[in-house]
């Protein structure tokens, strides 16, 4: 492979790291007293609130309750010219090979950025000379078969085997083909409610697939089999299960009628029985947990329509031209990124919470934990090299207020500080308009408490005012103490509809390209997947009845036969 990765040059980036790192407080190595104290930062900047927003259109991102000072972001700044941040930016959207150790590019935004867009892809593997293809041409004729598939279902001319309409789909898919089309479908059926109802299976344990059926009329259902290779092992014997699901109850040729792949091996998809006109497929330069916006998405399109797939793909495509165009100053995605680099490698936070105040996003931290930890969970560069800096935090989160009553105790007043993003839309698809109020209330709340904390005098005082004794307010008021000085930055909308979605995710795939980036990792493979996908394997047949002991660690060895003999099989 040739594939040049475009590497910095050396010394520069390590005198931008040192510099970097030089702002942390004393305790992390740095030589700055009080480097974290965000209090002190609004009193002495009466505009701060202002100064530490940036604006794109109606999506707000408020970054100003972090320890980032003017200082702070001029070296991040300098950190992103040495790691050559505005080389790889334009390489990414030249579809150069920019997942080097795959000799791939990373072509997703080709997916919704239109056919005038005009983006191409290496297809040769980085080889000097290599062919090239046109990505957006070939995104969008994938969609215009996409549409006009949609289209004859609900219209009711694509029809099951019995000649009944088709009113549920159930998607089988694993890890990015499950993850964003169960989130994006979630959060745009929520308000308004599907066209068709979509549930989805991912786990291989049989109890998912008995949950994923139950209910469903096999008449009116159509599957979907995501799966770029069609050989992934959970997906395979989802699917094989589902198929024999449905043969069982309308005969074996209903599969062709009922069965949609989503997957580039047409050998193995004819091979299960479906047609190539139930085929939609997509390049290697649209990864896993980047291709929601590919047919990997048909689900979302036949559940909350073709017309907000669309919708999604044009906030997308908005955030593509943003993050490609504007100045790293005023970025969303770089600004995003660099505040969790800060955190990571300065403050080093060892985690990063997600709170969508919007029960329309519930599964959005979910989908944020494979994008992110996925993508730039790494600890070996660009060059081959382990790297010197610490890379991606563990990404958790829930709905708000549904965290308030869990997990934010640590967050307020655990040993572990943790960074959170708040994540809000001013006006809500439903007629609650005071439920609403309450929701926002909370999570500016939830915000404004992590950045003042409570001292100790402040809770005397309180506890004196509502007439406790003094041996009470001593042995309890050290409990209701809280540092404050812990970070959080609120991102708000207008409102969560289907452009907004596209938005936001966007928002986020560009940060992670970005980190990835700066941190000098490939944020676009995922080795780290398939070590454990290979043990499973070879480990599979030591676990049928009489085999022999396999060659494992004494451990394995044990619960194998353990497992055995408790399935009575030993």
């Amino acid at each position: 492979m040739t594939v040049d990765p475009g590497f910095p040059d050396k010394t520069t980036l390590l005198q931008a790291w040192d510099a970097l790192r030089a702002l942390g407080a004393p305790e992390q190595g740095g030589t700055r007293a009080g480097a974290h104290d965000i209090r002190a930062l609004f009193e002495g900047d009466p505009g701060r609130a202002s100064r530490y927003t940036a604006v794109l259109d109606d999506l707000v991102i408020d970054f100003s309750k972090t320890s980032l000072d003017d200082a702070a972001l001029e070296v991040l700044h300098a950190l992103s010219r040495a790691a050559g941040l505005s080389l790889f930016r334009d390489r990414l959207f030249a579809g150069d090979v920019v997942n080097v150790t795959e000799g791939r590019a990373a072509m997703h935004m080709a997916l919704r950025d239109g056919p005038d867009a005009a983006l191409s892809a290496d297809v040769a593997g980085g080889h000097l000379g290599g062919d090239r293809e046109d990505a957006s041409a070939l995104a969008s004729a994938e969609l215009g078969r996409m549409g006009e598939f949609v289209s004859g279902v609900h219209d009711g001319r694509i029809r099951g085997a019995t000649g009944a309409v088709f009113t549920d789909v159930l998607n089988i898919g694993i890890g990015g083909s499950d993850l964003g089309p169960l989130m994006a479908t979630e959060a745009l059926t929520v308000a308004h409610g599907p066209r068709l109802r979509a549930r989805f299976l991912s786990n291989v344990d049989g109890h998912g697939f008995a949950a994923a059926i139950r209910g469903l009329d096999p008449a009116r259902t159509l599957v979907l089999v995501a799966s770029k290779t069609f050989t992934t092992q959970e997906t395979a014997t989802n699917a094989a299960a589902a198929r024999a699901w449905l043969s069982e109850a309308l005969g074996e040729p209903a599969v062709a009628d009922h069965f949609v792949a989503l997957s580039t091996n047409l050998a193995a998809v004819a091979s299960f029985g479906i047609r190539p006109d139930r085929v939609f497929g997509f390049r290697d330069w649209v990864g896993g947990r980047f291709s929601l916006w590919s047919p990997v998405g048909l689900s979302i399109a036949l559940a909350a329509g073709f017309d907000a797939f669309q919708a999604m793909l044009a906030g997308a495509a908005a955030m593509d031209a943003h993050f490609r165009a504007a100045p790293f100053a005023t970025n969303l995605p770089v600004l995003l990124a660099l505040a969790g680099i800060w955190h990571v490698d300065v403050c080093q936070y060892r985690a990063q919470c997600v709170l969508a105040y919007d029960d329309r996003l519930r599964r959005f931290p979910a989908y944020l934990q494979q994008l992110e930890m996925e993508s730039n969970g790494k600890s070996t560069g660009l060059d081959g090299r382990r790297v010197r800096q610490l890379t991606c935090p563990v990404v958790f989160g829930e709905p708000g207020t549904n965290a308030q009553h869990s997990f934010m105790q640590l967050i307020h007043q655990g040993t572990s500080v943790v960074p959170v993003d708040f994540i809000l839309a001013a006006t809500p698809d439903h007629d609650r308009p005071e439920a609403h109020r309450i929701l926002a209330a909370h999570a500016f709340a939830q915000a404004e408490a992590l950045l003042r904390g409570r001292g100790l005098a402040e809770v005397e005082a309180e506890m004196r005012a509502k007439g406790v004794s003094e041996a009470s307010i001593a042995a309890v008021a050290p409990h209701r103490v809280f540092d404050g000085n812990r970070p959080s930055i609120t991102i708000l909308s207008g409102r969560l509809d289907a452009f907004a979605l596209g938005r936001l995710i966007a928002l986020y795939e560009h940060k992670v390209a970005v980190q990835g980036c700066i941190w000098g990792i490939n944020s676009f493979d995922q080795w780290g997947v398939e070590l454990g996908k290979a043990l499973a394997a070879g480990l599979l047949p030591d676990l049928a009845p009489g085999a022999p002991e396999g060659d494992h660690d004494h451990s394995t060895n044990a619960l194998i036969a353990r497992f055995r003999a408790l399935r009575g099989e030993d």
